[in-house]
């Protein structure tokens, strides 16, 4: 039987997962791409109205799915689920247009983890609320209370890295947010990800998160993303609302 986790431990781990680009701008400042479960306050222009919520969509939960999965049984089932499971093409949709991504087979505990995700509907109430022109778009959050929901639903667990698969982060790579503190392991999020927006690449990413995948298709989509008007925390003015399906 999976081993409940306490709240407490839940929001231990989930308010502090970071990619951090250790790039120095003008002002010596560090920009991190962060993954959270609290709401995330963000300003608003006068005109923006906020968008009606749509209603999440019904859940269709594989008979091989059992949340919420702990710690010590994510590799053994991240494995059998991705036997189950082999599809590695998604699109991402959005109102700029779509992002196609193929993941790799090499670094299977991500693969799998990102298709058990799309296949229980967890991307289509979130957005890309982190844009930071030239370096990266991150998505797989939102200030919706269903997005924090959802992650207590699934699980508090972290993937392990898969470097050894030897993905850089070239431009468009797709790759895993992390954990900052208390991560040695540069374990990463299950629930967030981001595309490389430095057309030289981020080598000093390297090693440090997993690249998991690449745009095949869309990298256009991704530029429009990266030139929104942002807030408070690199989060976009309007929100940049995603919905993921597998194509293949």
């Amino acid at each position: 039987m999976l081993r409940q986790l306490s709240p407490v431990f839940l929001l231990l781990l989930l308010v502090c997962a970071s990619c951090e680009d250790t790039q120095s701008s003008k002002k010596n400042n560090t920009q991190t791409v962060t993954d959270t479960t609290k709401s995330v306050k963000k300003e608003k222009s006068e005109a923006e109205v906020k968008p009606k919520k749509t209603e999440k969509k019904e859940k269709e939960k594989s008979v091989d799915t059992i949340f919420p999965i702990a710690q010590e049984e994510l590799i053994p089932f991240l494995k059998a689920y991705g036997r189950k499971n082999p599809e590695n093409k998604v699109r991402i949709k959005t109102s700029f247009g779509n992002i196609e991504v193929e993941l790799y087979r090499d670094t299977p505990l991500h693969r799998a983890n990102f298709i058990m995700l799309v296949k229980e509907n967890y991307f289509n109430d979130t957005y890309f609320h982190r844009v930071a022109p030239g370096f990266v778009i991150q998505g797989g959050n939102s200030d919706n209370q269903s997005t924090a929901s959802s992650r207590g639903d699934i699980g508090s667990y972290l993937i392990p890295s898969e470097f050894d698969a030897g993905h850089r982060h070239t431009y468009g790579a797709f790759s895993a947010a992390k954990y900052s503190e208390q991560n040695v392991s540069k374990a990463s999020s299950p629930f967030e990800f981001f595309i490389v927006m430095d057309k030289g690449g981020t080598p000093h990413l390297n090693n440090d998160h997993t690249v998991f995948g690449r745009v095949t298709s869309g990298m256009e989509v991704a530029e429009k993303i990266s030139q929104v008007k942002t807030g408070q925390s690199e989060w976009p003015i309007n929100n940049v609302h995603m919905e993921v399906e597998i194509i293949d």
